[in-house]
């Protein structure tokens, strides 16, 4: 028995010490009012030993260090410094998307430049004062596309500008090729209206519509995507926490003060569902978060391969002298069905023509345009004196310019591919789930205690609650704060309805459609402005061939400063010595 009553006496002892020196804490709050005060707080709100805590309304109210002025002031605090985290990364995860925003809307923007350049110094070295009398034609062509690229079909409907485009320049070259005759401008109506059934560029026009419609749709929604994410998280981190939220957080973070446990930390599972009852609404924008990244990553891969912005704009004035060849090769034939479907116009009293076009008996109306109808040359029209050089690039590949055109793809395949989407793509995948994982974001490290030496609401104990789900459906059972399940917060609403909004545009643009993404001051509802997706269908890449030309001058290209990243170098390193090695053997029999 004395054993036995040795131990309850020490026991006692113990207890007997520990409410002695919790006692003494209380009647000395000099712990409280040194911590206090660090906080920016007047020392003198501390009283210097505990008061009755009666008049607390979130704190026990037993023997307490706190006022009700300490306690007002303190939940203030608590509101900023649970904030605080939150505000933290959602403010790096804008600049984070901001970055990459400017870095794309840039690059595309000096793409877009650089290719009018191009084709401006090309044409003006191969067709001369011919070009530079029409030139005005592809400066607006060039500032329609740009226009596109920036506002969308709200500000230009993209098949109609190809359209009115390539009949324009087929009413200015056919002037050129029938200089003999006189045209009204109601002749030169119907030569347009009939633009599509002549075909007289060939194929080209509707390759380079489809090109330009998905690359073009594709480029712009992604850019339009990275301008959504930063306004979307601004938005939802401006969300005032609601009082109850206030409350709980007060009684997370500051309630150990009252009972002189200053460096006494929470719980983690305690901090866990205080934090998912006050970002309840927010981790509901997980789901049309996670499906926006989802379409912007798809995306992402079509920019890479068959919708890239570069492969199309780069060789854009190499499509266009090709067109404008084919214009020429077909151009007695062109005329002709003009003639025959138009009229025969009337001899230009200016000018004497030397030769007459021969009268091949057409009769009836225009019909579609057969391309096995198509002459192999035009020699000796009246075309030749645009044409300088009147070399087509399609049949003369000489071997520089073939090692020229295998180098351009392979500086397209090694540079823009990882260089320009592995990044954001990387930080794409990083933002997946960031809603509903702020909650466990914030609950770590230093803000929380490990096991059960921890702040549980009321003592330093164990949590014993159950941590309870994301969203607000299930803050109906949170036993720390109370949460109105029945009223959403407006304003995360309407950025999940423009979540799913851009997620609608991004899936079609991935499938080469515009759905009309209007521009952000002009929201006027507008029409599908052209489809990608025509025949054959979209999942089929449609590759110009496009012949090198020896005489096309050097234009500066964008400089790209990202570092490509580890993953694809070896594959895409494996791909540019195969493109190497296969120019070498086509080069080696020209070399001996």
């Amino acid at each position: 028995m004395k054993p036995v009553s040795v131990l309850c006496v020490v026991s006692t002892l113990v207890v007997l010490c520990a409410s002695m020196t919790a006692e003494q804490k209380l009647k000395n709050c000099n712990d409280v009012r040194a911590a206090y005060s660090s906080k920016g707080f007047n020392v003198n709100d501390v009283p210097n030993k505990g008061v009755n805590g009666a008049p607390l309304k979130v704190c026990p109210q037993g023997f307490s260090c706190c006022t009700l002025e300490m306690e007002e002031k303190l939940s203030q605090q608590s509101h900023t410094e649970i904030k605080a985290p939150v505000s933290r990364l959602s403010t790096n995860l804008q600049s984070t998307f901001r970055q990459r925003h400017d870095h794309f809307d840039k690059f595309f923007r000096e793409l877009l430049k650089n290719a009018e350049v191009s084709l401006h110094n090309m044409f003006v070295r191969t067709y001369g004062m011919m070009y530079v009398q029409n030139a005005e034609l592809f400066k607006n062509f060039f500032e329609a596309l740009t226009r596109y690229y920036v506002s969308g079909s709200a500000a230009v409907n993209l098949d109609s500008m190809l359209s009115d485009f390539w009949a324009d320049l087929l009413e200015r070259m056919f002037r050129l090729v029938n200089v003999q005759y006189e045209f009204s401008d109601a002749y030169m109506d119907c030569v347009s209206r009939h633009t599509d059934q002549l075909q007289p560029f060939g194929d080209v026009p509707r390759k380079l519509r489809i090109q330009l419609t998905r690359a073009f749709v594709a480029s712009r929604t992604f850019v339009r995507g990275l301008t959504l994410m930063p306004e979307v998280v601004n938005k939802v981190s401006t969300v005032s926490a609601s009082p109850s939220c206030v409350r709980a957080s007060m009684k997370m973070l500051y309630c150990p003060y009252c009972s002189g446990q200053v460096a006494l930390k929470p719980c983690q599972n305690y901090c866990l569902n205080v934090l998912r009852g006050c970002l309840a609404n927010q981790a509901d924008l997980d789901t049309e978060w996670n499906n926006f990244l989802d379409a912007m990553l798809s995306l992402a891969d079509r920019l890479e391969g068959p919708f890239n912005f570069e492969s199309v704009m780069e060789p854009i004035d190499v499509k266009i002298s090709d067109a404008i060849m084919n214009m020429q090769e077909n151009s007695m034939q062109v005329s002709q069905k003009v003639f025959q479907g138009c009229g025969q116009p009337k001899p230009s009293t200016a000018f004497r023509s030397t030769r007459s076009i021969k009268d091949t008996g057409f009769n009836g109306r225009f019909r579609p345009y057969s391309p096995d109808a198509r002459p192999t040359t035009a020699a000796g029209t009246s075309l030749d004196r645009l044409v300088r050089t009147r070399t087509n690039p399609e049949h003369n590949r000489t071997p520089a310019a073939l090692l020229f055109s295998l180098l351009s793809l392979t500086f397209i395949v090694l540079f823009f591919s990882p260089m320009q989407t592995n990044d954001v793509k990387k930080k794409l995948k990083h933002a997946k789930k960031f809603w509903s994982t702020l909650p466990e974001t914030v609950c770590a490290g230093e803000r929380i205690a490990p096991g059960d030496d921890c702040w549980n609401g009321t003592a330093k104990s164990r949590y014993e609650s159950v941590v309870i789900g994301n969203g607000l459906a299930n803050q109906v059972s949170n036993p720390d704060v109370d949460v109105d399940i029945t009223k959403p917060d407006i304003v995360i609403r309407s950025q999940i309805a423009a979540l799913k909004e851009m997620t609608s545009w991004l899936k079609a643009a991935h499938s080469g459609n515009d759905i009309s993404i209007d521009n952000d001051e002009d929201s006027s509802g507008g029409e599908e402005s052209g489809s990608g997706c025509d025949s054959p269908p979209c999942d089929t890449d449609i590759y110009f061939s496009i012949p090198p030309n020896p005489d096309k001058p050097v234009v500066d290209q964008v400089v790209k400063s990202l570092p490509p990243s580890d993953g694809g170098v070896a594959s895409k390193g494996s791909m540019a010595l195969a493109l190497c090695g296969l120019a070498l053997a086509l080069l080696a029999p020209h070399l001996r």
